[in-house]
């Protein structure tokens, strides 16, 4: 650390400051007082009312003891180094709390982490919160206290003024069931609570130039454990954050236990700085490394022949049509190993419990491996295609086989350099489930010295959503198959760019299928997607990780002409993953026009633009960061169109031209100066 972070306790004051950020707090005996939040560089502050900043219901009287301790935390290959400012109090009843802010360099939002320990039974407790409609009419100022209920408070924010608008973004995974995964909601603070539900809240004033964000980095609120009845109450001049993610019984003894995570951020009163700063702090969670983390990944499981055709020599002509492909990834799904999985299709009885009461079920299957995974691996370290797998750990009592599925993993990677491994099957049931995974990833990623990356599957049980376990790899977002007729391109591509506002797209995996496949399931359905180019869909996953759900040997001649076309994609990939992702145009439909843009600076970056099946060849879409009489040099990349410039019109709109519906454009931009 270069110490640019510092955080000073003097005169009852504390002191915190990434060089970028600074919040400052009335010591209170270590409750903690929120006095201001101010952005360097002439950004702008706002003074708050105080006020604790954290609450457990049940602990009414000041700690009888807190103490300061600043310590910097290297950084690891996998892992940035920030400073570490902790706050540890302890209370009459016994119960300790301890707060670890993190402070990144430079970093416009400072994050704290909760941990508990040697709460007890009954230490608080967590009321149901009234209704709106059961409070008494408001005739005294007193009533307007009613609603907060009797919760954990993880941050509070007396924010300065009545003027603020609200949008509070909730998130969905479970994607097997659900294709709507994100929502937001506008809100007006008023005199009564208005309790809201999401993982991240936005605030901005009518009037003033400093906007604030706050980020709950917990799983999606469904499944977040000992679920509040809100994430944020919103109230003019009063901003809560409910939920710590454990309850007074998981913390009872002296190991501390971590809860949820809660950031503020800060920013210039605009959109685009808000997603920016957003943006900025998200990257301080994982190191991006290309080599390890940039991936074009087939899986086969896409095709829905699940373990049926697995074995040496499949995986060795899926490398065979990988490489052809341009794909530089394999991975090997359910079925590589001895145990049976309930998902087989091989008409044997199999099952995902008890996993440990057979030592070999994680060894290689000898029938169809017989010589083991190394000539596999090793094959497809010659031609260029990395060898991945499928893990399930043992959910059993908990994961409490966690160390046993970790020794697996860092074997498998020991053995074969295998380190990418798909993360599937997991529920977390409570609070222990929680820790012992932790402890699995936090095992395998300090064995592999940071190699290792994890995909975390989101299609099923409670898992981690979007802003949890965010440092150990990336989102393996969505089964969709043509057999089943619940993939259309444009879902996907409405999935993608929806979440692209807030979640950083080079952390999605993203399908295309064989679209070749199961046309007859899609009858005449204008949307199906037989009717769109194989590179269409391909183009559809370029913002994110592509994963190319299929069988490489069942695509037919004509597919491998998409080679040209990854071959293109990779060369920029890196580029156009390292900028801010954010949609443009319409929601995708199928029938509008839509797409993204990769802010690279504020003169140059990518956009990736898509006709859908719309009858007009010509489209203006604003683009952020520009103004009216901007002219933007574009460069093309792949897809239809060619090199020219362009000049947004007085609203900063710029046109785009496609030729034929169900067709994109990939191009670099430049601003190129003024209106001519």
């Amino acid at each position: 650390m270069s110490g640019v972070c510092c955080a000073e306790l003097t005169d009852g004051l504390l002191v915190l400051s990434t060089g970028r950020m600074t919040r400052t707090y009335d010591w209170q005996s270590g409750l903690l007082s929120a006095l201001a939040l101010a952005l360097g560089d002439g950004g702008g502050s706002l003074a708050l009312a105080g006020g604790a900043s954290c609450a457990l219901p049940g602990q009414t009287n000041a700690p009888v003891a807190a103490d300061l301790t600043v310590a910097e935390v290297s950084g690891t290959p996998s892992r940035h180094g920030y400073l570490a400012a902790t706050v540890t109090c302890v209370f009459a009843s016994g119960l300790e709390l301890r707060r670890v802010f993190r402070l990144y360099e430079h970093c416009p939002a400072i994050a704290c982490d909760y941990y508990v320990r040697r709460a007890g039974r009954g230490s608080w407790t967590t009321a149901a919160a009234l209704q709106v409609a059961d409070m008494a009419n408001v005739e005294q100022s007193e009533r307007l206290a009613e609603g907060a209920g009797d919760h954990v408070v993880t941050e509070r924010l007396r924010l300065p003024g009545v003027h603020w608008r609200a949008r509070a973004v909730d998130f969905a995974d479970v994607t097997d069931r659900c294709n709507n995964l994100v929502s937001e909601r506008e809100v007006l603070p008023y005199r009564g609570d208005s309790m809201l539900t999401g993982n991240i809240l936005l605030m901005r004033p009518s009037f003033g130039d400093t906007a604030v964000f706050v980020l709950k980095e917990a799983p999606c609120a469904p499944v977040q454990l000992g679920r509040p009845p809100a994430d944020f109450v919103l109230r003019i001049g009063d901003l809560s954050v409910l939920g710590l993610g454990l309850r007074a019984t998981a913390a009872a003894g002296d190991e501390w236990v971590r809860g949820y995570s809660v950031v503020v951020g800060l920013s210039a009163n605009d959109e685009l700085s808000q997603l920016s700063a957003l943006r900025d702090y998200q990257s301080r969670l994982r190191v991006f490394d290309a080599a390890r983390d940039e991936m074009v990944m087939m899986n086969t499981w896409g095709d829905r022949n699940q373990d049926t055709r697995m074995g040496e020599a499949f995986a060795l002509r899926e490398i065979d049509a990988a490489k052809r492909l341009g794909i530089t990834h394999l991975q090997l799904d359910d079925g590589w190993q001895t145990g049976v999985s309930c998902n087989t299709g091989r008409g044997i009885s199999g099952s995902l419990d008890g996993i440990w009461q057979r030592a070999d079920y994680w060894e290689p299957r000898a029938e169809v491996f017989p010589r083991g995974l190394r000539p596999v691996v090793e094959y497809g370290r010659e031609q260029g295609v990395e060898l991945c797998l499928w893990f399930n750990p043992s959910k059993d009592d908990s994961y409490a086989h966690w160390r046993d599925d970790a020794d697996t993993l860092i074997r498998l990677h020991s053995d074969y350099g295998i380190r990418i491994f798909k993360i599937d099957g997991v529920f977390i049931g409570d609070k222990r489930a929680e820790v012992n995974l932790r402890r699995m990833f936090d095992a395998v990623t300090e064995a592999t010295d940071g190699a290792a990356v994890f995909n975390l599957d989101c299609t099923a049980g409670r898992r981690y959503g979007y802003h949890f376990f965010y440092e150990y790899g990336n989102i393996f977002l969505e089964n969709r198959y043509t057999d089943w007729g619940n993939y259309y391109p444009h879902w996907t591509l409405r999935n993608l760019w929806h979440l692209s506002k807030y979640v950083p797209t080079r952390r999605l995996q993203i399908e295309f299928l064989n679209t070749w496949r199961n046309g007859d399931k899609y009858g005449d359905d204008p949307l199906a997607p037989g009717r769109y180019s194989f590179e269409y869909c391909f183009a559809i996953t370029m913002m994110a990780q592509p994963l190319a759900w299929f069988e490489g040997t069942g695509l037919p001649e004509e597919a491998f002409a998409l080679k040209d076309v990854l071959r293109c994609y990779r060369e920029h990939a890196l580029a156009m993953h390292s900028g801010l992702v954010l949609p443009l145009g319409d929601e995708p439909s199928g029938l509008g026009w839509t797409g993204f843009q990769s802010i690279a600076d504020a003169r140059s970056g990518y956009v990736l633009i898509f006709r859908e099946d719309n009858p007009r060849g010509q489209r203006r879409l604003a683009l952020y960061g520009g103004e009216g009489g901007c002219r933007y040099r574009l460069t093309h990349i792949v897809g239809a169109g060619a090199d020219h410039v362009v000049v947004a019109d007085a609203d900063g709109r710029v046109d785009f031209a496609l030729p034929q519906p169900r067709s994109y454009a990939l191009y670099r931009y430049e601003m190129a100066g003024g209106a001519r």
